[in-house]
């Protein structure tokens, strides 16, 4: 009998360098990352709402592993949140991320060199939103790895100049993969709707939406 071919899946290069990859994780491993999700939520540095500095409380709710990101700046401790230590980042995760830049650039041997040490663990409930950013607090340029899991979103890609116009926006549902490296690296994104009750029954999350993303820091 022969082998089994692998599995392809539909990828779409939305910019340069900024790859999606619809249902790219199983329900088993949606499953399996909610209740890691939850572990992390209620571990040295629960989950919380951060407030930036002027003064607002971000809508989104956020644990971090690794590094502690703070606005704007990454910390061992989480200063801004009781001070505890942050958890460390799992292997199996940053294994993850390596295997998610594999498969969204179709190259192995950048993802062999992907070393990921940070990972930012968003949650959205049905009312949150995350204004246009650029992820540039990193001391690197290397990919950042996306996963999604629960209700759908919105996320909209721009452009690295500023918050406008151009920017394309692509539809996030549970178990999809977006990476953006490259010239896309420093573009500004954000998620301006979460579709509520979209979530498949068996993702393992009843409400909202989990949003993980790992990033190399750059720092030591």
């Amino acid at each position: 009998m022969s082998e089994p071919l692998p599995l392809i899946y539909p990828r779409r290069e939305v910019a340069a360098g900024a790859v999606h990859v619809p249902g790219w994780l199983s329900l088993s491993q949606q499953r399996m990352l909610v209740e890691a999700c939850r572990d992390w939520a209620t571990g040295p540095v629960p989950i919380r709402a951060t407030r930036v500095p002027g003064g607002h409380l971000m809508s989104v709710r956020t644990v971090c592993l690794g590094w502690h990101w703070q606005p704007y700046r990454y910390t061992r401790t989480a200063d801004d949140a009781g001070g505890g230590q942050v958890a460390p980042l799992p292997d199996w995760l940053a294994d993850l991320g390596r295997a998610g830049l594999a498969e969204a650039y179709r190259d192995s041997a950048a993802a062999t060199r992907y070393h990921p040490d940070t990972a930012l663990i968003n949650y959205y409930d049905e009312a949150a939103r995350m204004g246009m950013h650029q992820d540039k607090d990193e001391r690197a340029d290397e990919p950042v790895v996306s996963l999604s899991i629960g209700d759908a979103a919105v996320f909209r890609l721009g452009n690295t100049v500023n918050r406008a116009k151009p920017y394309a926006d692509v539809q996030l549902t549970s178990g999809d993969l977006f990476v953006f490296g490259g010239p896309s690296r420093f573009a500004f994104h954000g998620v301006p709707k979460v579709h509520p009750g979209t979530a498949p029954a068996d993702c393992g999350l009843a409400t909202g939406r989990l949003n993980i993303t790992m990033r190399v820091t750059g720092m030591t």
